[in-house]
């Protein structure tokens, strides 16, 4: 009986040990053909914006092209899933973001993935911090008066949205629920739409990606207030962040991130992550970054699993103290 565990145990040993060097093998000619990112929304947005960029350094540090594959659908979720249930051999990789990684588990009922256990986090790619902005004509001219002004009138002020479960519209939700105000969220079909209402005067203020509002900021035709994120935004130096302004839990950004199957080996993980951090530190991959407003990432594997898990649990408890409804 000794005699056959004892054999048992080499066996399995060597077929542990033989697994290990078969995966050290296929790293170190890793990759030896195209590698394929899928971005889970249409050309042409931001995130494909963020993926091209990433994609073209990519495939010079790896000497490997690195090709976009854009699979719209579900506010991301279908691209994502799409990453997760690939074979787990370092040639498909995504790029996805906080709606399908954090948002979307709480959002939509069946979303076929757990972002948490069904993928592996590679790095924060860039975070876009949200802008709070209001209609020329709201009196209010700081995020303090903005508050006063919502909670003597409760009911009457409104804040436009690119969606239901949108970024803009969570961050509506944390400045109602910190700040104690009553506002009317209206929900639109992507953000040209509700940017149009608040220069229409049709709703009073939002959160948006700070690209997108930004222009409109400095052409005098809506007033920004705060900056929904910890730090201030080099675009806008001068503007407080909504800590600043006492509220330290309204921070909502729009955040990008490099996922992976989850069973990639670990080998071929540090590749990628050499090679997008590498990336991210490039002079004009922040410059084309900086033009979205964005923030480069660039932290380790075991860093943005954390924060996706953390988004996650935040943004589940917003989700539920607004009483948002699954779609």
């Amino acid at each position: 009986m000794k005699a056959l565990f004892r054999g048992c145990l080499i066996a399995a040993v060597a077929l542990f040990a033989h697994g290990a060097s078969a995966q050290t093998a296929g790293a170190q000619g890793y990759p030896n053909r195209p590698i394929k990112m899928i971005v889970p929304f249409s050309a042409g947005g931001p995130a494909d914006a963020i993926a091209r960029t990433l994609a073209e350094k990519m495939s010079i540090i790896l000497k490997q092209p690195v090709v976009i594959d854009n699979r719209a659908g579900a506010g991301g979720a279908t691209g994502t899933k799409a990453v997760a249930v690939a074979e787990p051999d370092g040639y498909t990789i995504g790029l996805s973001s906080a709606g399908a990684l954090a948002i979307s588990v709480s959002m939509q009922e069946a979303i076929g993935y757990d972002p948490r256990t069904d993928l592996r986090a590679l790095t924060l790619a860039a975070s876009v911090p949200e802008l709070l902005v209001v209609n020329n004509n709201v009196p209010a001219k700081t995020l303090p008066e903005l508050i006063a002004l919502a909670k003597a009138q409760p009911g009457k002020l409104s804040f436009g949205s690119s969606g239901m479960g949108s970024m803009p519209h969570l961050a509506g939700e944390l400045l109602k629920q910190y700040g104690q105000i009553d506002i009317v969220h209206v929900p639109y079909r992507g953000a040209a739409p509700a940017v149009t209402d608040l220069l229409g005067g049709q709703v009073n203020l939002m959160f948006m990606d700070i690209a997108v509002l930004l222009p409109h900021v400095q052409a005098g035709r809506m007033r920004a207030l705060a900056i929904g994120s910890a730090a201030r935004s080099p675009s806008l130096p001068d503007l407080p962040t909504t800590a600043e302004l006492g509220l330290p839990l309204v921070v909502a950004d729009n955040w990008y991130g490099v996922i992976a199957p989850k069973a990639t080996p670990q080998p071929i993980v540090d590749k990628l992550h050499a090679a997008l951090v590498e990336a991210l530190r490039m002079p004009d991959v922040k410059e084309k970054l900086a033009l979205q407003g964005a923030v480069p990432g660039g932290n380790s594997p075991e860093e943005f699993a954390a924060y996706i898990s953390s988004e996650v649990d935040k943004w589940a408890k917003v989700v539920k103290a607004a009483n948002i409804k699954p779609e």
